[in-house]
């Protein structure tokens, strides 16, 4: 059961306590007061305090230095605790926006047009996208030949982010972009999702693909309120498709098979799906407006019966305090060990 009254949040510390009392039972035997007599061998008493620095403490005078840092010390010790005895109640909200990242990861998307490659570069989008997300639930899926789920839609952006580095062309061996296979799991994903949120789609691909009745999934999407919003990786000029053994694919003429972004067709679906295409950059405008566009319309909404209790954190009253206690500790120290001077 949550606290509801006075207590500290770090109890354990009040252990610090019993250390008072050993300190106290030692000061009691200790022989250290004691050495000034031993010293009344060699020199007159009236002169002990100019040849040691420091005077003979009476019991009294010991008794109050100790229970003068006795209670500072039971101060740090509360304070160190964390006493605490009023909250303030948080409502929780959950997001209000969720997209599904479509990852192409066929052969094509292997192409070193882009720098190291626009399998590299679409990871760092997804990476950047994450990292600058505030807000909006996520979920991943690659699919070439087969659509994959990688993460479920989730609030957890390293969850997707550790997946990351693992994605590759290497997951599927029979190659293709069946794209229209990955918006119906996306759909699928939405679903489960409230339906008073915004749905979007992120198709990251470059377009090299070819699917009949393509269209028709892309629109009926957008008749059910899922927009398709499309981030274009690879360059007009293209370069030559990689292989599994490291050499080019090459065609019925075996030639190396070319592979070029194919912008006309992304935008095409991009404006069937209600979305917008964005040519993928370096830096971090593309996805940020990405977000801006997936959290178009979802706010954030307050969930029903969910409150956080934030306690209100009291240790301060009594650090300061302790710390002003201490000050003519340091007066004192100063005094007898003066600094140098240069």
């Amino acid at each position: 059961m949550p606290e509801t009254g006075f207590h500290f949040a770090s109890p354990w510390w009040l252990l610090g306590l019993l250390l008072i009392f050993p300190v106290g039972a030692w000061l009691r035997r200790s022989q250290v007061y004691g050495h000034i007599a031993r010293l009344n061998r060699y020199a007159e008493a009236h002169l002990l305090p100019h040849l040691t620095g420091s005077r003979e403490l009476d019991s009294g005078e010991r008794w109050k230095k100790f229970r003068h840092w006795a209670l500072l010390w039971a101060a740090l010790v509360f304070a160190m605790a964390g006493p605490r005895w009023d909250f303030t109640e948080i409502q929780l909200y959950t997001p209000g926006a969720d997209l599904v990242i479509l990852l192409d990861i066929s052969r094509s998307m292997e192409v070193a047009d882009v720098q190291p490659s626009r399998m590299a570069r679409a990871r760092q989008e997804i990476e950047d996208l994450i990292n600058n997300n505030r807000g909006v639930r996520v979920g991943l899926i690659a699919f070439a030949s087969v659509a994959h789920v990688i993460t479920p839609i989730t609030e957890d952006g390293q969850t997707i982010r550790t997946m990351l580095p693992s994605i590759s062309s290497d997951l599927v061996r029979l190659q293709g972009s069946r794209l229209r296979q990955a918006l119906e799991r996306a759909a699928t994903l939405l679903a489960g999702q409230p339906k008073d949120s915004q749905h979007s789609i992120l198709l990251i691909s470059d377009g090299d693909f070819v699917e009949p009745d393509l269209d028709q999934a892309v629109q009926s999407l957008s008749t059910a309120g899922v927009r398709l919003h499309v981030l274009g990786i690879g360059t007009p000029g293209g370069g030559p498709v990689p292989g599994h053994s490291g050499r080019f694919l090459l065609d019925s003429r075996r030639q190396p098979v070319e592979s070029r972004l194919e912008e006309s067709r992304l935008k095409h679906l991009a404006a069937l799906g209600n979305g917008a295409y964005i040519a993928a950059d370096f830096r971090d405008d593309d996805t940020t407006r990405i977000l801006q566009l997936a959290a178009e319309g979802g706010q954030a909404k307050a969930a029903d019966d969910e409150q956080a209790r934030v306690w209100n954190e009291r240790f301060y009253w009594l650090l300061f305090p302790a710390m002003l206690a201490i000050l003519p500790a340091f007066r004192r120290y100063r005094t007898l060990v003066p600094g140098e001077h240069g």
